[in-house]
């Protein structure tokens, strides 16, 4: 199996301007975009998304999504880290974000590797601090579901789905455990 690099295509180095070009650099065994002009080499690493499954009275919150891609699909409220923020704080802003909800953080749940995305899903566990939530400006509905009603066929990421289904399975077992899994190719 060759492997290249994921993502935007790179086609000028962000130093200097010049064309870049794929190769193996010297010291390395992946592929890279390397400067033709500097000689920069452009690292490509996965980009770390968080989420909460969080749950009020035995129900799930999940939010539809106002937003490309799954638009209208459901999903657990999740997105992309930012500088500056731990993975705690990532899962708590982004649950602020899309379902107006503030969250107290339970411990990590699920880890996915999204490698056809070149992402990695973290999953926390989490309990609604006070019954209030609504649609954020990325959702365009936010509701708690029984466990029995979660619209498994309208869940949007594979991701969201090995979360959902692992926190159900370790609650109906009385468990609490880090899962990972590397997410199916076929979908996103």
């Amino acid at each position: 199996m060759s492997v290249t690099p994921l993502g935007t295509v790179l086609s000028h180095c962000p130093k200097c301007g010049s064309d870049t070009r794929v190769e193996v650099p010297a010291d390395d065994s992946m592929p890279r975009y390397v400067c033709t002009g500097c000689a920069t080499v452009l690292y490509e690493n996965p980009k770390p998304v968080v989420g909460c499954v969080t749950e009020h009275e035995g129900r799930i919150l999940l939010c539809k999504r106002a937003i490309k891609p799954q638009l209208g699909f459901w999903t657990v409220p999740a997105g992309f880290m930012e500088l500056g923020e731990n993975l705690g704080e990532a899962a708590l802003r982004e649950t602020r974000e899309e379902a107006c909800a503030e969250v107290t953080l339970g411990p990590m749940l699920a880890v996915v590797d999204v490698i056809q995305a070149g992402q990695v899903h973290v999953f926390f566990r989490g309990k609604l601090a006070t019954p209030e939530f609504a649609a954020g400006d990325e959702s365009l509905d936010v509701k708690l579901y029984e466990p029995g009603e979660i619209p498994w066929d309208e869940i949007a990421f594979s991701s969201g789905n090995i979360a959902l289904k692992q926190f159900l399975e370790q609650r109906k077992a009385g468990v609490e455990a880090v899962h990972y899994e590397v997410a199916p190719t076929n979908r996103l």
